[in-house]
Parts: C-alpha cells; sequence; structure tokens
C-alpha cells in the first residue's frame, strides 16, 4: 500500500501552498508493530518531500515538526511489516488541537467531534 494515494497527496499539497493556516490533518501513518505515528497535514510543493505534522515516535514526547516521504518510505521497507495508513483516519479538528491533546497524552490520540472534547489553552 501507498504511504500517500493521490488524493490524499493533492490535499497535502494545497496545505503546503497554504501554510499559514492551522490545517487538520490529511491522513495518518503508524508502524503496525510499534509506537510510531505521523498525523500529516502539508506536503511541500517545491520538493515533494518535505511532510509537516505530528510526529510521535513513541516516546512520550510527540511535537509538531517536519519530516522526510522518502524517509518514511525507506523506514517501511526497512521494517518486517511496513508503515502503514489508517484508512479509516478522518480529521475532527485542526493540527494546533490534536498537538494539544497529544502533549497532554504523551502519544497523539483520537480525539472526538464535540466541542467540548477541545482543551483549554
Amino acid at each position: 500500500m501507498q504511504l500517500i494515494d493521490d488524493a490524499s497527496r493533492e490535499l497535502l499539497l494545497a496545505n503546503g501552498r497554504n501554510r499559514d493556516q492551522d490545517h487538520a490533518p490529511v491522513i495518518k501513518v503508524f508502524n503496525p508493530t510499534g509506537g510510531q505515528t505521523w498525523l500529516l497535514s502539508e506536503l511541500d510543493p517545491t520538493d515533494n518531500d518535505t511532510l509537516f505534522g505530528l510526529c510521535d515516535l513513541g516516546m512520550g514526547s510527540p511535537e509538531l515538526g517536519y519530516v522526510s516521504l522518502s524517509e518514511l518510505v525507506d523506514l517501511s521497507t526497512m521494517l518486517l511489516i511496513p508503515l502503514e495508513r489508517d484508512l479509516r483516519f478522518r480529521s475532527a479538528a485542526p493540527m494546533s488541537v490534536y498537538a494539544r491533546f497529544a502533549s497532554v497524552a504523551g502519544r497523539i490520540i483520537e480525539i472526538g467531534r464535540t466541542p467540548n472534547m477541545y482543551p483549554e489553552g
């Protein structure tokens, strides 16, 4: 399975052209045998490789930042069970909300769609 399908790539690129907004995550990529998860919202249109999102390497401190698509693909090929795209993932909020929840929980978590689910701050 491709980590990024064509439709998601177009959304990521569109978000990458408007970097000054708090975009919702477009895709969720995860390691099915480890604790790593990436919520990705933007793809840099100048290099088609630099992704922006919430990165959780499974060490208790997820953070917003950049990751290389080619490095994710390389990592995936080295794993016994490759990285997967969560086909059921649907964003419920902007990236900043996911980041706040992850900061409190120490990992990326699924969040609800009701306004009272958003933490203050």
